[in-house]
This record gives structure tokens, sequence and C-alpha cells, in this order.
């Protein structure tokens, strides 16, 4: 379980296609403290570290993995967000996440809101019924409060301080980023339709 509170931005350092794909990222982790075996979300994806270094760790993911995220569009340079596993007695600052992508996004606009920056994304029309106004999201990872809902687009405001330290900052529309909507919503829609 995860916060969506991004701790470090990093980067992919190298891509090695053999039977699943192996991830080796930048990082700014001190990867002593980490083990193998941890989980790490990667922009929202939790992926399990198989190997590390100073400075490094690397990552298996599957095809399903890939078609479902974005990360099959990752090159070397990619900027990842990073999030460390949950632990008992952290401080939960953003909402709960599990680090299970539910689907994948579009910028379609940036628009500087004084010093913020408002985002308005083009969602999957089967998550659409998940996103609510006031409620929360996961985007690459990040949590973010939902401030406009229109139909498959939402938008959500990211402070100078958000952007500066996640991939807000390098995000352009046309951009595909990884969404996960809110675990309360979703299993709110499954007691609605149990059928469905």
């Amino acid at each position: 379980m995860f916060t969506g509170i991004i701790s470090d931005l990093g980067g992919v350092k190298e891509i090695v296609k053999d039977g699943d794909t192996r991830f080796t990222f930048n990082s700014g982790y001190d990867m002593d403290g980490v083990a193998i075996g941890a989980s790490i979300a990667c922009c929202g994806c939790c992926l399990t570290v198989i190997e590390k270094g100073p400075g490094w760790f690397t990552v298996q993911a599957s095809g399903e993995t890939l078609s479902r995220t974005t990360l099959g569009s990752w090159t070397v340079g990619t900027p990842v967000n990073f999030e460390r596993a949950m632990a008992l007695g952290d401080e939960l600052g953003g909402h709960i996440v599990s680090g299970h992508v539910d689907g994948v996004g579009e910028v379609l606009d940036i628009t500087p809101e004084g010093e913020s920056h408002r985002f308005r994304f083009q969602v999957p029309e089967d998550l659409k019924k998940y996103i609510a106004p006031k409620g929360s999201v996961a985007i690459d990872g990040v949590s973010l409060t939902v401030n406009e809902v229109k139909g498959a687009v939402f938008g959500v405001n990211i402070i100078p301080h958000t952007f500066d330290v996640t991939t807000f900052g390098s995000l352009r529309p046309g951009s595909k980023v990884n969404l996960e909507i809110d675990m309360l919503a979703r299993y709110v829609a499954r007691l609605m339709n149990p059928d469905g």
C-alpha cells in the first residue's frame, strides 16, 4: 500500500527485454535500506525490486503490466515518480493507493492558474464513473484532489512544489499517464451494482 506522496524522482537507466521486461532506474534512495523483494511504486505501478546497487534498482514487468500502463512506452531517460511502500505508523499524507493501475489517461491541456497549473485529463470511458469532484485520484502515483469533472474529462490543480518534484513538470498535452481510481469509489460502485 502507498499514500500517493512521491518521495523520489528518478528515471529509466536501462531496459532489457528478455521474456519479461527489466527496468533499471536511477534513484536517490539509500538502497542499503531497500530489501530485495521490496515494493516500490513506479509512476503509480507497484513493482518488486529484484536487484539493487548504490543509486539504482531493477524491477521486472510482465507483458500484462506493459499493456495496461504507460510502462510499455518508456525509454531510457524517461522520468519516473517513486514511492516506497507504506509502513505501519507512517503519516498518511495523501490517500490509500494500492499501486494497481486501472487505466491510462491522456493530458488534454495545461493552463497556468496563479502560481499553479490546471491539468485536464481524458480518462477511459469505463473509468469516468469513478471520478468525482473533490474525490481522490492517483495520477502517475501522485495523490490528487479532483477539481472538476465533465463526462470523461477531469481537472486537477498542481501546485509549484508538486510540479517541480514529480513528473508533472515534464508532461505535455498528449502525454499518457497511469490512473488509479479511489479505492472507496471502486467498492461503492460494486456494492451499488453487484451484477455489473
